[in-house]
């Protein structure tokens, strides 16, 4: 495993404390642990992404999507068969399809809102959305410029 320095970035940074944070986690994570469930994740528009995740195996029932501030936490957990809960136990030849339990977090920027989430076809597909609230937008501030100490003229400056 290796390990990254981010000490002289926050040297020239100011207020990125927490996206340095980020790095320094993502730095840290189990490789192995990225292999399961497999996941695509996809610029769908301007302003939408989606997750993609193979869950084979799984039910609506068995899967839990949650936001908590902006962490997104995808959890699978299989229930118990339904030939095991009658006292008969599956006897399968070969076993590929993997249905052991998951926890899947992703880190979301600020502004993106969870639009929704289905099962379809083995794939979970969670919709993404960037809504920056007016008061994050660019505007134009105003420049205030004494002319010869006398009185105050006020320009406008145009933000692009």
């Amino acid at each position: 495993m290796r390990t990254t320095d981010f000490s002289p970035l926050l040297r020239a940074t100011v207020g990125f404390d927490r996206m340095m944070n980020l790095l320094d986690t993502a730095s840290r994570v189990d490789e192995s642990a990225l292999n399961y469930p497999p996941y695509n994740i996809e610029k769908t528009g301007d302003d939408a992404y989606r997750i993609t995740m193979a869950v084979a195996g799984f039910g609506d029932d068995d899967l839990n999507v949650t936001l908590h501030e902006n962490q997104l936490t995808i959890e699978g957990k299989k229930g118990r068969d339904e030939a095991e809960g009658q006292g008969e136990r599956p006897r399968f030849l070969h076993r590929g399809i993997a249905t052991r339990a998951f926890q899947r977090s992703f880190q979301l920027a600020d502004h993106i809102r969870v639009s929704g989430a289905r099962l379809e076809n083995g794939l979970l597909h969670v919709e993404l959305l960037r809504e920056v609230p007016e008061s994050a937008k660019p505007r134009s501030i105003a420049i205030q410029a004494v002319a010869n100490g006398r009185g105050t003229k006020v320009l406008e400056n145009e933000a692009a």
